[in-house]
């Protein structure tokens, strides 16, 4: 059976090093409240952002009450019963690698921090419909990232290298 995942490795940072009025380094759930292209999830149990992010590509008329928290448990009961998955001990790569094989209509990323460098996960799915997952590690919750290039910053991003660049670049 093909694996429906690829785990890409990383650096882990070290310092802080220097900063400028430009580059200010920011907690994760302070971004998430300031950027609009990312959709901070407000629920605090199972909340499944996986959820809202497909509410929010298929132009869902609940997307609003599941993004606030409302009307979700149901929806998040029903999703972990038919795929067998457990959240209790949290949502963690194989449990993205078993919610990539039950949505394969849907290319899952999951993002470490706000750089496009920092995929921890990508699914082996080739689909236009893309879910940009992003953790907070002091938390301990993921986010909806709806726009990856106004979430990290950058003008342009390349899906295939997860590269972002101020001007539009090809691969040679």
């Amino acid at each position: 059976m093909d694996k429906l995942a690829v785990v890409h490795s990383f650096r882990m940072p070290v310092g802080f090093g220097r900063t400028t009025l430009r580059t200010r380094v920011r907690q994760l759930e302070n971004m998430a409240y300031l950027k609009l292209s990312i959709i901070e999830v407000k629920t605090e149990n199972n909340c499944l952002a996986l959820i809202i992010a497909i509410s929010k590509i298929n132009k869902d008329p609940k997307y609003e009450l599941y993004r606030k928290g409302y009307r979700i448990c149901p929806v998040v009961e029903s999703l972990l019963e038919t795929t067998g998955i457990d959240l209790a001990n949290g949502g963690r790569i194989p449990e993205l690698i078993r919610f990539q094989e039950h949505f394969h209509e849907y290319k899952i990323g999951f993002y470490g921090g706000l750089h496009c460098d920092s995929i921890l996960f990508e699914g082996q799915v080739e689909s236009p419909k893309r879910i940009n997952l992003l953790f907070d590690d002091v938390n301990r919750h993921y986010h909806v990232i709806s726009n990856l290039t106004g979430a990290m910053a950058k003008r342009y991003g390349c899906r295939a290298c997860n590269k972002g660049r101020s001007l539009r670049m090809t691969h040679l």
